[in-house]
């Protein structure tokens, strides 16, 4: 629930965007504080949330698998990669796949949603298309 650092992230964007010349335009001929709202300013500040928020979910994943291995998350037999981490460190002598698999998943998992977000971002963005 950490949605007021969201919060205070859009709010900076939204306050940088305000401030913009293509707001100034389209108060000098004559729209109205909604349709600069809807149409300018929030479309131009939601780009600093797309990354921040594909980031936060893969603190939520890490966050669920930390608190599955120490064995106050899920309970079996929901499966998690955190509960799948703790039942494979017991026999990483012997196997260690069952404790590199699960990992290297979480890994993976955080890492596609950081690229997602990053590559969402970059599509999104209007700047640089001058």
């Amino acid at each position: 629930t950490s949605w007021m650092t969201t919060t205070r992230v859009l709010r900076s964007s939204i306050l940088q965007s305000k401030e913009r010349e293509y707001v100034e335009a389209a108060r000098a001929i004559g729209c109205s504080d909604r349709t600069i709202l809807f149409r300018h300013v929030l479309p131009n500040s939601i780009q600093p949330i797309i990354p921040y928020s594909a980031a936060g979910i893969g603190s939520v994943i890490l966050g669920e698998a930390a608190l599955s291995f120490i064995g106050v998350g899920v309970r079996p037999p929901t499966p998690s990669w955190g509960l799948m981490i703790n039942e494979g460190s017991k026999y990483f002598a012997t196997s260690p796949w069952l404790l590199i698999f699960p990992g290297l998943a979480i890994f993976l998992t955080v890492l596609a949603f950081l690229f997602v977000g990053d590559g969402l971002r970059d599509a999104l963005d209007t700047r640089e298309l001058v």
